[in-house]
């Protein structure tokens, strides 16, 4: 009776400090989602990743797969998913009597009696990808009850558990750190790597931004910063904000992690407060415009841009003062001070003073073009046609592009069909995809390989898409940057990781390497004896894994089995080959 009372009392304090969705978020409320680990993680909630927020935290499972997961309350399974990319096998529970929904991502594989499920269905539908509903009722769980096995599935590159908890209602995401449901022993405050002043001013109604102008720090103590010199820094331009690059780490672990909260004053008065809290899907993308998008690009750190863009949402915002920027002039000193604060409210802290008149580096803009934010772009210019509909980027710009004067970057494997083009600038981030057309000739026979072709932030040459129409190649782009055209004329490559004829009686699947020279794989499917066989595709680890089933025996003898794949450029490949059993 006195632990009962206990809890009772426990939680009415916790339901006024917290409020709102936090009622739904007491530790008491909820178990570790696995068993039979150490709890290290290797990253937590909201992290700027490309293109999107990170919406839970990854629990380390040792170096291995296998180890239990659990519902962490009551409820029932809602959605099952089993797909080659993003969560790969996931779990949705919902629970009720909490308003919230759990996720479970990056299985090996689930609880029996679903795997069971999954596979009939997949046989029925002759379909490798499963996203299905259930019905409340088919599958209830109990609180701590072993719903699957983590792993490695998925968009993903090492075993872990991808762990997060939604409101159901609006599928808003938890910050389960700062909600203490998961608690996370931490005394390592973040780590400054450094600081940028950027100066902005407006041209044609556009804004313009300065390179970022390097502020040098040194490491007073743990935690605090501050300018090498005693003096007042010169920073260029009459108005402008900073940007900063940090670092998070955990106690135990070597991983980079995502800071909580940013906060920046001037003579003592806020100016700008970021935190992540909490988020929905349809805001995800903003990331790109809370980071410092063209650092961010390459950078393996957090570079947060301490102001507010024109064309970004407010919520991510606790403090905007002018969105952020600061006024300076030549004469007047001014304290700054700014903040970084991880999850479990360790801080560092940066104080210097700055005023004007320092040189600044703008980029020269003749005959501009402006792009309105607010309205649908469109141009024509030589061989390059580019559409971007209206609140696509998320500040008005100036329209750059053409021919470049170098050489195209070498893939053998590629037919290279026009010049290079740029098209603006890769740092400035799209929010919504623009439509972009090059034209070239193309002969008929190269038609059904032809794309468009671009270079990724790390240097790779990647495959955008498009279809041919006439006179050139039109694809959807969610980055500007450096285009060309293509053709990819080259199907994927299969082997098996059996030899032909083998005894394969005492194995439990057939194991197929897979890879593509660039477009990627589309489509994929097998069959042994003519009948169709379920696949799981890794596209991490360039695999297809066919496992024996007692549900659909093969019998015994000799069989044949076909794999055949199709990559994104409309190639072609099948294999064949013998076994027994």
């Amino acid at each position: 009776m006195r632990t009962i009372i206990t809890s009772v009392i426990t939680l009415f304090f916790t339901l006024i400090s917290l409020g709102g969705l936090a009622q739904m978020a007491s530790n008491e409320e909820y178990v570790y989602p696995l068993l039979d680990v150490r709890r290290l993680y290797s990253a937590n909630f909201g992290e700027m990743r490309p293109d999107h927020f990170h919406s839970g935290i990854d629990i380390k499972t040792d170096g291995m797969e296998g180890k239990s997961v659990v519902a962490i309350a009551d409820g029932y399974i809602s959605r099952i998913v089993d797909k080659p990319s993003g969560y790969g096998r996931a779990l949705y529970v919902v629970h009720p009597d909490k308003g919230t929904t759990s996720v479970y991502a990056h299985l090996s594989r689930f609880r029996a009696d679903i795997d069971s499920m999954i596979m009939a269905e997949r046989y029925r539908l002759m379909r490798n990808s499963i996203d299905i509903p259930i019905a409340e009722g088919r599958y209830p769980v109990s609180q701590g009850e072993i719903i699957g096995y983590s792993g490695n599935s998925g968009n993903s590159f090492g075993p872990h558990l991808h762990f997060e908890i939604r409101h159901t209602a609006t599928q808003r995401t938890l910050n389960l750190i700062t909600e203490k449901i998961i608690k996370i022993e931490d005394r390592t405050p973040p780590t400054i790597n450094a600081l940028y002043f950027v100066a902005t001013d407006t041209v044609a109604g556009a804004p313009r931004h300065s390179k970022p102008q390097h502020i040098t720090l040194q490491r007073t103590a743990e935690g605090q910063y501050t300018s090498l010199s005693n003096r007042p820094i010169p920073l260029g331009g009459r108005s402008g904000h900073f940007v900063l690059d940090v670092t998070e780490r955990k106690d135990g672990v070597w991983n980079r992690f995502g800071v909580w909260r940013v906060e920046a004053e001037v003579d003592g008065q806020p100016i700008f407060g970021y935190r992540m809290d909490g988020y929905t899907f349809d805001v995800t993308r903003y990331c790109n415009a809370v980071a410092y998008y063209p650092m961010q690009l390459k950078a393996r750190s957090e570079v947060i841009r301490l102001a507010r863009l024109d064309g970004n949402r407010r919520e991510f915002y606790t403090t905007l003062h002018n969105d952020g920027a600061i006024l300076l002039a030549d004469s007047v000193v001014r304290s700054v001070r700014i903040s970084a604060e991880d999850d479990c409210h360790n801080r560092s802290v940066i104080e210097l003073k700055v005023c004007g008149g320092g040189s600044i580096q703008m980029p020269h803009l003749a005959d501009t073009i402006v792009i309105d934010r607010r309205q649908p772009f469109a141009i024509e210019q030589g061989d390059i046609k580019i559409s971007i509909p209206k609140e696509a980027l998320y500040e008005s710009t100036h329209f750059q592009c053409g021919v470049v004067n170098r050489a195209i970057p070498q893939d053998s494997t590629l037919m290279v069909l026009s010049p290079l083009y740029k098209v603006l600038d890769n740092g400035t981030p799209l929010h919504r995809s623009a439509t972009l057309t090059l034209k070239s000739y193309i002969p008929q026979d190269l038609r059904p390989h032809t794309a468009i072709a671009t270079i990724s932030p790390k240097g790779k040459i990647s495959h955008v898409g498009g279809h041919c129409n006439e006179g050139g190649v039109s694809a959807r782009i969610n980055r500007f940057g450096e285009f060309w055209v293509v053709a990819d004329t080259i199907e994927p490559s299969i082997k098996a990781r059996f030899t032909e004829g083998a005894d394969l009686s005492c194995a439990n699947r057939l194991v197929f390497e897979i890879k593509d020279n660039f477009s990627g794989i589309k489509e994929y499917n097998a069959y042994i004896d003519g009948a169709w066989i379920p696949l799981e595709y890794s596209p991490t680890r360039h695999t297809l894994t066919y496992r024996f089933d007692p549900l659909h025996p093969i019998g015994r003898g000799e069989h044949t089995v076909v794999v055949m794949a199709t990559d994104n450029c409309s190639n072609k490949a099948v294999f064949k080959s013998r076994f027994t059993r």
